[in-house]
């Protein structure tokens, strides 16, 4: 993988090969997932209650590898992880109040709508609960006082694929929003559009409603021929896309940012050229190692700089060495 720009993560590598080996599902219907350890000796400090809240759809598998990362982290730390998820903005606010009511010990939360959430971050914050955001919303992070963000920088991811797909020769390309108002998905079609030489459309779908998308998807490439590059922003939106291009008898390239086992598999099939990894089971882990680490030792790792944890392109080179790793869970 070429990766773009270095991780300041990594200072908390060390920790994660010792403990895990080797990296948007929620929704409405998402309950809280306590996880209480097991699988090795706990750190002997007091034990702790983090809870982390996202804007994940029912069946994101993205936000599998995310939680897959902090629960590992949490064993480790003694911490009891507490997640829910929710993609309407309104609700995931309320469910941060209902954890600050807890009097939790610390917060991890997406900001992908951060206008919705604003108050109730600097709620918790005010409370003197210390807040860690993660994978969405990275500007306005700060200002909310959050300790730091973990992510990828999405504009920066964007002009990634912009370049590829000028190596690639692309001459048009479609880029899938799934999620409208999401600041995040927006960055990532802009960063495109900034470096691409060709032509961009973007194009919204209901990313809660996959046989939709995927309708939405082949109407456009039915009815745009010289469509060359679909862009999908998000793992399970690029099978959608596979599948439409076939319905639609196109020949058009399909690239995605995120990474999961079936991803890899399409990569490896040629169905896939290339996808864009943020390592979310590092978004995940890092989260609820800054809060055990700032409880604890009063650390703030990153200085409280933005945490980079991408982008890092993968293709066919790299399937051999993720299969096992994407069929773990861990990217």
């Amino acid at each position: 993988m070429r990766t773009t720009r270095t991780a300041a993560a990594l200072l908390a590598a060390s920790a994660l090969v010792v403990v895990a080996g080797c990296s948007s599902s929620g929704g409405k219907d998402a309950n809280e997932k306590p996880s209480d350890g097991g699988g090795g000796e706990a750190a002997g400090t007091a034990r702790m209650k983090i809870a982390m809240v996202t804007h994940s759809g029912e069946g994101d598998t993205f936000w599998d590898i995310v939680q897959s990362g902090a629960e590992v982290a949490a064993r480790k730390d003694n911490v009891r992880f507490l997640y829910a998820a929710d993609p309407e903005a309104k609700e995931q606010a309320q469910l941060v109040q209902t954890y600050i009511d807890q009097k939790v010990d610390g917060i991890v939360v997406t900001l992908a709508k951060p206008e919705a959430m604003r108050d109730v971050v600097k709620k918790a914050v005010a409370a003197g609960i210390p807040v860690v955001t993660i994978n969405s919303g990275a500007e306005f992070s700060k200002d909310l006082g959050a300790l730091s963000h973990i992510g990828q920088d999405e504009s920066v991811a964007g002009e990634a694929v912009g370049e590829e797909l000028n190596k690639r020769g692309r001459k048009k390309a479609l880029c899938v929003i799934h999620e409208q108002g999401n600041v995040s998905l927006e960055a990532r079609c802009a960063g495109v559009k900034k470096t691409f030489k060709g032509s961009v459309e973007n194009l919204n779908v209901k990313g809660t409603d996959m046989p939709s998308s995927t309708s939405s998807i082949e109407a456009k490439l039915q009815s745009a021929k010289d469509i060359d590059a679909v862009v999908t922003l998000g793992a399970p939106f690029a099978a959608a896309s596979v599948k439409a291009k076939a319905g639609a008898g196109s020949s058009a390239e399909v690239n995605t940012f995120d990474l999961n086992a079936d991803v890899v598999k399409q990569i490896k099939a040629g169905e896939i050229a290339f996808a864009v990894d943020q390592q979310p089971y590092l978004q995940g882990y890092l989260a609820i190692d800054e809060l055990w680490l700032n409880k604890t030792n009063l650390n703030v790792i990153g200085g409280g700089k933005p945490i980079l944890t991408g982008p890092a392109l993968v293709t066919e080179k790299d399937v051999e060495a993720l299969e096992r790793l994407t069929a773990d869970g861990t990217r």
